[in-house]
């Protein structure tokens, strides 16, 4: 004979992590009056960005393999983990470059209030 028990097993319930708040500022072509917006934690910048209509460009699908995603933190930098080398290299293709330079694929949002700024242009070799 086998004991059951009717207690439902054991579940493992993490609390939900508080959406980040995302500000994006005014850009004359892919955001002409900005937009401010909560995104899931966990998710990345890009794809944040995409999902409330802001077509910034992703040349090569996310993977940190150009630099048409590049964008500035303005206000949260100093809340993300620093870019990794391969994001760095990648960087050096970017227009405009900063301090400030990201690549929204690489960004994974974590709780932090990010204020982003869209460069005026973006160096996209497989359209030119």
């Amino acid at each position: 004979m086998t004991a059951t028990s009717d207690a439902p097993a054991a579940e493992s319930t993490k609390p939900a992590k508080p959406p980040t708040s995302v500000t994006v500022l005014p850009h004359p072509e892919l955001c002409p009056v900005g937009v401010s917006f909560e995104a899931r934690t966990g998710q990345k910048l890009v794809d944040a960005l995409l999902a409330n209509g802001v077509a910034i460009e992703h040349a090569c699908e996310k993977v940190c393999a150009c630099a048409t995603c590049h964008v500035h933190i303005r206000e949260g930098l100093a809340g993300l983990p620093a870019a990794d080398e391969d994001e760095e290299d990648q960087l050096d293709d970017a227009w405009g470059l900063d301090a400030q330079s990201r690549l929204s694929c690489c960004v994974k949002l974590n709780g932090t209030r990010l204020v982003v700024e869209l460069p005026k242009y973006s160096k996209n070799h497989a359209r030119e």
